[in-house]
């Protein structure tokens, strides 16, 4: 299969990333988008990683454009510095995914890409570049992970977390070392977990079993008022309460935008509904799944109202920050792209201001309760028909959802999403750019809500090997 590109950026196998296609999106992105005149290079810590941050540094500096390497950085942590200086952007990562496959990650001077870049860059693919006189100059960002490191502690301060102890799945992320730091910084005493020189693709919103089971053993054995960890790539937060069990991402969202006083909502169609029923938020937006949607609709939100508290978050528990926030030690100024510190830190500040648990603030937001998991190594045509039948034939549709009708609403937004009068919500969606088949749930029991993932990816498995 291919290497995939979209505005999430290029996917595939590591053995088709050679350093001719890596050159080829490297050139085609510089051509088809401002730069700023020079060029962020971070990466993950996947072996084959350095191997395409080389290729990538080579192609920048052919074409004549500074580069500034930031090594092995979160993906949030290069786009800080790369956005601080008006600068592009390039990150080499395949996010949660295998360590089979890699990736590149594309920003501008202003953000992310968004769809008019990606047709921009598509277009630029396969032309002879033009071959710059001298070549582009190299230096080095030291201080990258500290300036990440002070946005926080200057937000919330050096005691913010005083009096808590949190464990920190550090597994292969390359967000394990600088997120440690900056829950040390904030007051709370850090228990590092697990460490691995092997990557392990950690999908937050995905976790097995024996994983879940795994961290719960820990929290109980170390007595952690909370385990924290991130994906590979450190842009999707991962949380465990006291008791061991998972805090989702659409549910860090909600906490995050309500301690930092937020006012406006954007956020996908597959997050979980109890948003809508949160007062203290004026107003609601929901998207396409994707950071760039996200984005989009917080831009217009800017675009309409300069002023407005506006931020954004995904299911993932990925956080975007559009306006100066308030903490209680210091002005925290936007990061719009996808954030995993923040939704981490917000929720422990927030509990341990009020001097509760972390389950317990999570048991005062309205009560819906949502799951997700996925199917890997799906073949995307086949995933492709099904869902496209099941959108169209009303007959097959009622027929896979036997035992959930009658339906009351279907969304089309981004796959397909039902809506039924006994309350259940499921959400289908084959990925982008990946071999991966995704099912969100949303129900009045978190068990219910893992029931009914379990039931329908069991449902799509065998229809798919049909």
């Amino acid at each position: 299969m291919q290497p995939k590109f979209g505005t999430s950026g290029l996917r595939g196998l590591v053995t088709d990333l050679t350093d001719a296609l890596v050159s080829d999106y490297v050139n085609a992105f510089i051509a088809a988008c401002d730069t700023g005149g020079q060029i962020f290079v971070g990466w993950d810590l996947r072996d084959s990683s350095p191997r395409i941050a080389e290729a990538v540094i080579s192609a920048v500096r052919a074409a004549g454009v500074d580069v500034v390497v930031c090594k092995d950085v979160p993906t949030p942590a290069l786009a800080l510095a790369s956005l601080q200086a008006k600068s592009a952007a390039i990150m080499v990562t395949g996010s949660h995914i295998p360590a089979d496959r890699n990736g590149l990650k594309f920003y501008i001077p202003t953000g992310e890409i968004g769809k008019e870049d990606e047709a921009r860059i598509l277009k630029n693919l396969g032309q002879q570049p033009v071959a710059a006189q001298t070549l582009g100059a190299v230096e080095y960002a030291p201080d990258c992970l500290t300036d990440f490191c002070d946005r926080y502690l200057g937000a919330f301060g050096a005691t913010a977390l005083k009096g808590l102890r949190i464990g920190i799945y550090e597994h292969s992320s390359v967000a394990r070392d600088v997120l440690g730091a900056i829950i040390s910084a904030l007051g709370a005493e850090t228990l590092p977990l697990a460490r691995s020189e092997t990557f392990i693709p950690v999908d937050t919103e995905a976790l097995d079993p024996v994983m879940q089971a795994q961290l719960k053993d820990w929290v109980q054995t170390h007595a952690l008022d909370a385990i924290v960890s991130t994906d590979g790539d450190g842009d999707r937060p991962m949380v465990v309460d006291e008791n061991g069990a998972i805090v989702l991402g659409d549910v860090l969202g909600p906490i995050t935008a309500a301690g930092l006083h937020a006012a406006h909502i954007c956020t996908p169609v597959s997050s979980n509904s109890l948003v809508d029923h949160m007062a203290q938020f004026q107003k609601i937006d929901r998207t396409r799944i994707g950071s760039p949607f996200v984005i989009a609709a917080m831009e217009q939100t800017l675009r309409d109202t300069p002023s407005a508290a506006v931020v954004g978050y995904e299911a993932n528990g990925g956080f975007l920050l559009g306006f100066d926030a308030t903490g209680a030690a210091g002005v925290l100024s936007p990061l719009m792209t996808r954030d995993s510190v923040l939704p981490i830190v917000a929720p422990l500040v927030e509990a341990n201001k009020r001097q509760i648990s972390l389950s317990a603030l999570a048991a005062a937001l309205p009560a819906r309760f949502t799951a997700a998991d996925r199917l890997t190594e799906v073949n995307t045509q086949a995933a492709a028909t099904l869902l496209s039948e099941l959108t169209e034939n009303a007959a097959s549709r009622h027929q896979f959802f036997d035992a959930l009708q009658p339906e009351t609403d279907i969304d089309t937004t981004d796959g397909l999403r039902i809506s039924f009068e006994s309350g259940d919500v499921v959400h289908l969606r084959p990925s982008g750019n990946a071999p991966e088949f995704r099912c969100y749930a949303e129900s009045n029991t978190t068990e219910n809500a893992l029931l009914l993932v379990k039931t329908y990816l069991n449902r799509i498995q065998k229809r798919l090997q049909t």
